[in-house]
C-alpha cells in the first residue's frame, strides 16, 4: 500500500509543482464556456433549449477531466525518457501496486481540474437546479476519471515515444470528446449518430453530471443516470483490468 500512496503522491507533486501549467490547463475549458457558452446563448435560446451556458458547462467540466486524466498516462513515456520507469519497475513492489498508484493519481489530479473549472463555472453564472446534487456530480467526475485514466495507462504502456502519443490524442481523443453530447443535445439524432455517441463511454457521464445538476426545463437525459453509472463502472473496470495486464507487460 506505500506503494500506491507514494505513486499517488508522485502525480499530486507533479501537477502542483507548476502553478503556469495549472493556469495553462484551465485556458481551453475557460475558452469554451465563455466564447460558445455566451456566444451560442441567444441561438440555443431561440431554438427552444433554454441557456446554453447551463447546457456547456458540465460539458466542459467533462472535457476537463477527460484531457487531465488520459494525459496522465503521458508519464509514463516521460518516465521511460528519462529513466524513472525502470527505477520503478526493478523495485521489490507488485506491478499491479504501480499501476493502481499511477492511476489514482491521475484520476485525483483530473477531479482536481474538474472541481477547478466548476469553480470558474459558479463565479461565471452556472447555477445548479440543486445545490446538494454537487457532490453526486463529483461522483461522475470520478468515473470519468478513473475510467480514462486506465485507458491512458494502457496507450502510455504500449507506446514507445511521444509522437504515436499525440496520433492517439487526436485520432481518438478530440472525437471522444465532440461525440460525447459535450458541446451539443444528444436527443433528436440521426441512427448513425445515435449509434456513436452511444458508444462513447463520456457520453454517459456527460449525461449524468447534466442528469443531476441541469432542470428538465434546461436539459432531457439521453439515457438516465441508471444507465450512465452502469455503463461508466462497467466499462471503467474493464479499462482497469486491461491497464493492469498491459502495464504487467511494459518494459522500460
Amino acid at each position: 500500500m506505500s506503494a500506491i500512496y507514494i505513486l499517488w503522491l508522485r502525480e499530486l507533486k507533479r501537477y502542483t509543482r507548476s502553478r503556469a501549467q495549472i493556469i495553462a490547463s484551465l485556458g481551453q475549458p475557460m475558452l469554451y464556456l465563455l466564447v460558445l457558452g455566451f456566444g451560442l446563448n441567444p441561438v440555443f435560446k431561440r431554438a427552444g433549449y433554454g441557456s446554453y451556458f447551463q447546457f456547456i458547462a458540465p460539458g466542459v467540466i467533462g472535457m476537463s477531466v477527460l484531457f487531465s486524466s488520459i494525459f496522465s498516462g503521458l508519464g509514463l513515456l516521460w518516465d521511460r525518457q528519462f529513466g524513472f520507469l525502470k527505477e520503478t519497475l526493478v523495485a521489490p513492489v507488485p506491478r499491479i501496486q504501480i499501476m493502481i498508484g499511477r492511476t489514482l493519481g491521475g484520476c485525483t489530479v483530473a477531479v482536481i481540474q474538474g472541481l477547478l473549472v466548476l469553480t470558474i463555472c459558479l463565479v461565471s453564472g452556472f447555477r445548479p437546479a440543486d445545490w446538494f446534487a454537487i457532490p453526486v456530480a463529483i461522483g461522475f467526475m470520478v468515473l470519468i476519471a478513473l475510467l480514462f485514466a486506465a485507458l491512458g495507462v494502457i496507450f502510455g504502456s504500449s507506446l514507445q515515444d511521444m509522437q504515436g502519443f499525440q496520433l492517439i490524442m487526436n485520432f481518438l481523443v478530440l472525437p471522444i470528446y465532440f461525440l460525447s453530447g459535450a458541446m451539443f443535445p444528444l436527443t433528436n439524432q440521426g441512427k448513425v449518430l445515435g449509434l456513436i455517441t452511444a458508444l462513447d463511454p463520456l457520453s454517459y457521464g456527460i449525461d449524468g453530471m447534466r442528469s443531476v445538476l441541469l432542470s428538465a426545463a434546461n436539459f432531457h437525459p439521453a439515457f438516465g443516470i441508471s444507465i450512465d453509472l452502469a455503463v461508466l463502472i462497467g466499462v471503467g473496470t474493464i479499462l482497469l483490468i486491461l491497464g493492469a495486464w498491459r502495464f504487467s507487460k511494459i518494459e522500460a
